[in-house]
């Protein structure tokens, strides 16, 4: 069996577009994630207001984790000794005991737990310590995709992709009674207010990019913690929706898609004419809060960003 090893730590700076990552393979490997509980101020907009955040080592959304169908996954989790709380991880591509592996651990110890990674799709992963909501409302989750062992004309290779996480944002991240309410402020993407839109926003200085008539996935998660998304292409169709991102769930031309809190799917879109798209959830109380994100088509896009090598760390969260 090959064994490949991917370490996050204070030896390895991936910024906040950090990713893990093992390149394709029809072996099975075993897949070494280390992850650190950090309580740390994180950026919330793009006037660079920040918040109070729990996080997967320091950056809202976590990192993202890759591996492929059949892979095991060898986890450990530290929580830093600097924390005032317990934190814990709950990987929803794992089959596990839920009062073993996803317990709580105090600040200053360290869980370790492996899982085969027995279904593709994209997954959901989070804090589950007490309380849960709260967890979750200041930044404690992340994606891991888990890719099919190969692609097939119904899940076909993508020439781009990109990781889009919705969340709500609370004014009071202490304030536990009103996350249990629901009292949202914002609903964004990928931790920030109309991160990805210039449009809404010109301190925005990031777009999501392509060229006309290149295939792009989306990796969708909702984390919540409460609010259901309509995700939804405006000015585009998606061309394949799978639910859980699994290859077999393929749906064809949908042009919105329900995806509670908790859930995840992934979806294909292509562009044939330039210009550009705006990815949203059409909840529009949730949309014109935060939650859009442009995608520009021309054919200049830069012809690195959302194309993953296996290799680089930064190109499915721009």
């Amino acid at each position: 069996m090959q064994r490949k090893n991917v370490v996050l730590g204070a030896a390895l700076s991936l910024g906040a577009a950090a990713m893990l990552f093992v390149a394709p393979s029809a072996l099975a490997k075993t897949v070494t994630v280390n992850l650190t509980a950090k309580e740390v101020p994180t950026v919330i907009d793009n006037k660079g207001t920040t918040q109070m955040s729990w996080t997967y080592e320091g950056q809202v959304p976590g990192p993202v984790v890759r591996v492929t169908e059949g892979d095991t996954v060898d986890f450990t989790l530290v929580n830093d000794a600097k924390n005032k709380n317990s934190h814990s991880i709950d990987f929803h591509a794992a089959r596990v005991n839920v009062l073993s592996e996803f317990a709580p651990v105090k600040p200053g110890e360290t869980k370790k737990f492996s899982f085969p990674a027995t279904k593709p799709g994209v997954f959901f992963y989070h804090c589950g310590a007490s309380n849960m909501a709260q967890h979750i409302a200041r930044g404690m989750f992340g994606v891991i995709i888990v890719d099919p062992k190969k692609y097939s004309k119904e899940f076909p290779k993508p020439d781009r992709e990109y990781v889009l996480i919705q969340s709500e944002l609370y004014p009071n991240v202490d304030d536990v009674d009103a996350i249990m309410a629901g009292k949202w402020s914002n609903v964004v993407f990928n931790g920030g207010v109309l991160k990805y839109d210039p449009v809404h926003d010109p301190a925005a200085t990031k777009t999501l990019v392509a060229k006309p008539g290149e295939l792009v996935r989306v990796f969708f998660v909702n984390a919540g913690p409460h609010e259901f998304s309509a995700f939804h292409p405006i000015a585009g169709i998606w061309e394949r929706a799978y639910p859980s991102g699994n290859a077999l769930n393929v749906m064809y031309g949908m042009q919105t898609m329900v995806v509670g809190p908790g859930d995840a799917a992934t979806f294909d879109l292509i562009s044939p004419v330039p210009g550009g798209n705006a990815i949203v959830t059409h909840s529009l109380k949730q949309a014109l809060t935060g939650a859009i994100a442009v995608i520009v088509f021309d054919d200049k896009a830069d012809p690195k960003m959302g194309v993953w090598d296996g290799t680089s760390a930064s190109i499915l969260i721009p």
